[in-house]
């Protein structure tokens, strides 16, 4: 028994049907598609860097260079490389601001940031905010106001402190509150954290207040 055709593939003397036709179009088509894309994957593959590469990072002013695998994050260079421990690494989701360093003026999360991206930048960390023999104001000005407890989020907090009155020399309370949003305490020192920033700008104003 014969199967049905298409009445326009049974017409007798038909050169070719809409039906072949659309069939071969079909198929050359999706060889042809095949092929291109086979070549722009090829094109486009990128060269895979594997294994430790020489980076060159300017800490508190110094340059340090090491040899790190590109994925390494600043935050663990400082850490487990440069024994640079006061970033902490606690999320490691950019949410907590425990691993806070400031990138060329800027206060930045080093758990989102590649070691390799920041070389040829000033990096801070709370390490050179302590270095000499007189600290940053914001230093002292956390003790006085009991600006910490368990102490594990202070780092972070003293660094974008700084950071924030770099930006902000003469700021309200509210201000304070705003800026430094990025940054949690579990312990909840927000109220002594804030003071402590207050009193870091009236210093470093002179003593003169706003």
């Amino acid at each position: 028994m014969s199967s049905k055709k298409h009445p326009e593939e049974a017409r007798p003397g038909a050169g070719f049907s809409r039906r072949g036709f659309l069939r071969g179009t079909g198929l050359a088509s999706g060889a042809l598609g095949a092929g291109l894309l086979e070549q722009a994957e090829a094109q486009s593959t990128p060269a895979v860097i594997s294994g430790e590469v020489p980076v060159t990072l300017t800490i508190n002013g110094k340059p340090h260079t090491l040899r790190i695998e590109p994925r390494v994050t600043l935050c663990d260079a400082l850490r487990e490389r440069l024994e640079l421990t006061g970033a902490k690494r606690v999320c490691d989701r950019g949410t907590c601001g425990a691993c806070t360093v400031i990138v060329d003026g800027r206060a930045m999360y080093s758990c989102t940031v590649l070691a390799i991206d920041v070389q040829g930048k000033q990096i801070q960390t709370v390490e050179g905010l302590t270095a000499s023999a007189r600290p940053h104001p914001i230093v002292p000005a956390f003790a006085n106001n009991d600006g910490l407890q368990c102490g594990y989020c202070t780092p972070g907090f003293v660094v974008a402190s700084k950071a924030f009155l770099d930006r902000n020399p003469n700021p309200t309370y509210e201000q304070v509150k705003a800026g430094l949003g990025g940054n949690l305490c579990r312990c909840g020192t927000y109220v002594g954290i804030r003071q402590a920033v207050l009193e870091a700008a009236k210093e470093l104003r002179g003593g003169r207040n706003a």
